[in-house]
């Protein structure tokens, strides 16, 4: 048993050594090396944790909705495009299915892992902004399977807040283990969550502009663009390797050529996008309020969402799940054998559904339902156009796809970035062009309201802690602590003699005397730094006249001034004067905080404790 102890001493030893050097290596490296190695880290954690995360989901879902309820879910084009059933063959068990799915979750969560409630990405947006090294590994592994049990049981949620969540966790894991900067920890958690979006929607490009695009309202994190490139590809590569790199709808729309006439109606999809998407954030959050309120415990909560929404998908079952199958079906002529209600019922079906089942307490992402509730909203138009209409597309995937951009893009605060995800994802570069007036109706709309379905986000970069004090002071925010101090130039023990001291500090005076400083400390013999000659000065001048009025009164004691007061300055301890010489106030050397504490502790000081804290006014 000795041995083992040892050897496990030794691997912990030898581990600790590797990422010591391993920091110093990346902490020193030149911007480009810095974030290729850092970028390709996280990228492939993304990539791999995408993977994972949709193998689990895969089985979860062929557990619980295709044995159990013998219900088969339709796909999308990359998951081989099932059409799915029409009905349920045992309709009463639908809601039980989904709440004992939301039990399970909340369970798992409450006991392991409580932060992993709700959606990931608001999680890893306030990650980014308060504490980019505070993501705890179990958190990720416990959000990986209570999202696939509430997704794959039927609960309505999308993909991308697990997967975030596990590129994000790593990236905050990084700053642990590698000692990063704050900032660089910022955008390697930045980095995560859009590499990890990116490679669960095949989406790099787009990945990349919303891990800077999505942690503000207003405003985009440009420092963390190039990174994010960099691991979103990465992250795209290793997970398109074993899912494929088909688009996750296919070519939605290969043969669309924008027409101007077409203009108007884009323009009405933004306008009912926007409006959409208020209706997401406002329901979403109003039902989070209103399941806060039921006296009921925290762990039940997801269950009784569950039953609510299994029975809802008894009517319309397109609330079940991710529904990336009925978006699939949505892009073609499969829109037409849908009941018109069906179709106009939808959008609003889905937001309840998400509603209900992460705004109880489920895991999952609200995403992937936000790209339903579009594409439902782009197919809804088409559907009451299509016949009455002059200049309408003859296929309903232009306004599908226009759809998914205007309503998310606009709610989730990140137009652009969406907009190219979306693109990439139905293989559809051409639908940019009319998609650029609707985002932009949409997000006026939105941002009228100042709206938003991510409550992390922050209005700008001024509003964010990290930035708030460089934008406040910039010149002092661009200049590092060394440039404005120096080595002590003179160096005393306690045991020197006054006379030797007052020697000492003659040979090593400079011209002008008041930029002499001296440290002296039994414990570190010089080993810290004191401020140069302008902050030296400002420090004579502010407690000058404190230094004649007190020392008067106590002789044997040290300048009354505070030790705050003294480390606002940048001092590392009080000026030591010559007590038989107090009218010339000669400083012999300087007193540490350990040297005032024993010193108070002795009673060699009672001056100094009557004193302490009181402020007398300037004569």
């Amino acid at each position: 048993m000795t041995l083992v102890n040892v050897g496990l001493a030794n691997t912990r030893t030898r581990v600790r050594a590797l990422t010591t050097k391993a920091s110093r290596h990346v902490r020193t490296a030149p911007y480009l090396r810095k974030w290729l190695i850092l970028g390709c880290l996280v990228g492939v954690i993304a990539g791999l944790g995408a993977v994972a995360f949709y193998q689990t989901l895969t089985l979860a879902t062929h557990l619980f909705l295709t044995d159990l309820a013998h219900y088969q879910v339709p796909t999308s084009a990359a998951e081989g495009f099932l059409k799915g059933d029409s009905g349920f063959q045992r309709p009463w068990l639908i809601p039980i299915i989904v709440g004992c799915g939301g039990l399970l979750s909340g369970l798992l969560v409450m006991a392991l892992a409580p932060e992993a409630e709700g959606h990931g990405t608001d999680a890893a947006i306030d990650a980014v902004h308060r504490n980019p090294r505070g993501v705890r590994l179990l958190t990720v592994a416990v959000k990986i399977v209570a999202s696939a049990i509430t997704i794959g049981s039927g609960g309505s949620g999308g993909r991308e807040g697990p997967t975030a969540q596990i590129s994000a966790g790593f990236g905050s894991y990084l700053s642990r283990a590698l000692d990063l900067s704050p900032s660089d920890g910022r955008i390697a958690v930045a980095a995560g969550i859009g590499s990890g979006i990116g490679s669960i929607f095949g989406a790099p490009l787009g990945g990349a502009l919303l891990s800077a695009e999505i942690l503000y309202r207003d405003d985009i994190e440009v420092e963390a663009i190039i990174p994010s490139m960099i691991a979103s590809i990465i992250g795209y590569a290793v997970s398109s390797a074993f899912m494929g790199f088909q688009p996750l709808f296919g070519f939605a729309a290969p043969g669309f050529q924008f027409d101007p006439a077409q203009l108007g109606w884009f323009a009405l999809i933004g306008v009912i996008g926007g409006f959409m998407g208020l209706g997401y954030s406002t329901s979403f959050y109003g039902l989070v309020k209103v399941f806060q309120r039921i006296p009921i415990p925290r762990f039940v909560r997801p269950a009784v969402g569950g039953v609510l929404v299994g029975s809802l998908a008894i009517a319309l079952p397109g609330v079940l799940g991710t529904g990336y199958g009925w978006v699939q079906k949505s892009l073609g002529q499969s829109l037409l054998g849908l009941p018109l209600w069906v179709v106009l019922a939808l959008p609003f079906a889905k937001i309840l559904a998400t509603s209900l089942s992460i705004g109880s307490g489920g895991s999952g992402g609200i995403f992937g339902p936000g790209m339903v509730i579009g594409a439902f909203t782009g197919a809804a138009v088409w559907r009451l156009l299509e016949p009455i209409a002059p200049g309408v597309p003859h296929g309903p995937a232009p306004f599908v796809i226009v759809g998914m951009m205007a309503t998310f893009g606009s709610i989730a605060r990140a137009p652009l970035a969406v907009m190219l995800m979306v693109a990439e994802m139905t293989g559809s570069l051409t639908a940019l062009a009319p998609a650029m007036i609707a985002v932009g109706l949409g997000t006026l709309i939105v941002r009228h309201f100042d709206a938003t379905i991510y409550t992390s986000q922050l209005k700008s970069r001024a509003d964010s802690p990290a930035h708030r004090l460089q934008r406040s002071m910039p010149l002092l925010g661009s200049l590092a602590v060394t440039h404005f101090m120096a080595p002590p130039r003179v160096v005393l023990s306690d045991e020197t003699p006054v006379a030797e001291a007052l020697s000492r500090m003659d040979d090593a005076s400079p011209a002008r005397p008041s930029s002499t400083s001296v440290t002296s400390s039994s414990e570190s013999r010089g080993a810290g730094c004191s401020p140069t000659a302008r902050p030296t000065t400002a420090w004579r001048a502010s407690v000058g006249s404190r230094t004649r009025r007190r020392q008067p009164r106590h002789p044997a004691t040290i300048s009354m001034l505070r030790w705050n007061h003294c480390c606002w300055r940048g001092l590392t301890g009080f000026p030591r004067h010559d007590r038989h010489d107090l009218a010339a106030r000669q400083r012999v050397g300087a007193l540490s905080r350990r040297h005032d504490a024993a010193r108070r502790r002795s009673g060699g000081d009672p001056g100094a404790r009557r004193g302490r804290g009181r402020r007398r006014p300037a004569a």
